[in-house]
């Protein structure tokens, strides 16, 4: 079998506005969400299953339409990390010497409303944990580690998936 090419990989700009108070961060786009240019677009992805339930909108609305529906529950997402490479989608085979770490003092700045940051999965949370919460003074903020909305993570179902994230987004939103 051959090898997957290792490539360069490249976060979007978050989704957010003003009156955010929650973030959602994830580690970074896997190659499907990278070539269709949206955040969590492979089609096996829970996350936007999850927030439709969670939100009340159309699974099949357009992308756009999702993103606003987040952002008018207060809901911004971005990724811990601003760039890296990797060895196809999965977090596992992210080449740990090319971490390149968001700005999150700034986004902080940016958006001062932010008071519970939520974890899609592990390496967002140990990346963040290790490279940038010693970098912000966010004493108000409450974190929490969320089970992993990517198919990766088959040994938790979607309906586990979804009570965690239910517990988490839906209390504070």
């Amino acid at each position: 079998m051959t090898p997957i090419p290792k490539a360069s990989a490249h976060c979007f700009a978050p989704i957010a506005d003003t009156n955010v108070h929650i973030l959602i961060v994830g580690s970074i786009p896997g190659r499907m969400s990278l070539d269709a240019g949206e955040y969590y677009a492979h089609p096996r992805n829970a996350f936007w299953p999850i927030m439709s339930r969670l939100l009340g909108f159309d699974i099949c609305a357009s992308y756009t339409t999702r993103t606003r529906a987040l952002t008018s529950a207060g809901i911004a997402v971005w990724d811990v990390l601003q760039s890296c490479i990797r060895e196809g989608s999965l977090d596992a085979n992210i080449d740990g010497q090319s971490l390149v770490v968001n700005d999150f003092v700034t986004f902080f700045r940016n958006y001062p409303h932010i008071r519970q940051v939520c974890f899609n999965g592990t390496k967002a949370y140990t990346c963040y944990r290790q490279s940038v919460l010693k970098q912000v003074n966010c004493s108000t903020i409450h974190y929490s580690r969320l089970p992993s909305t990517s198919p990766a993570n088959a040994a938790v179902s979607l309906e586990d998936k979804f009570t965690a994230w239910q517990r988490h987004i839906l209390s504070d939103a």
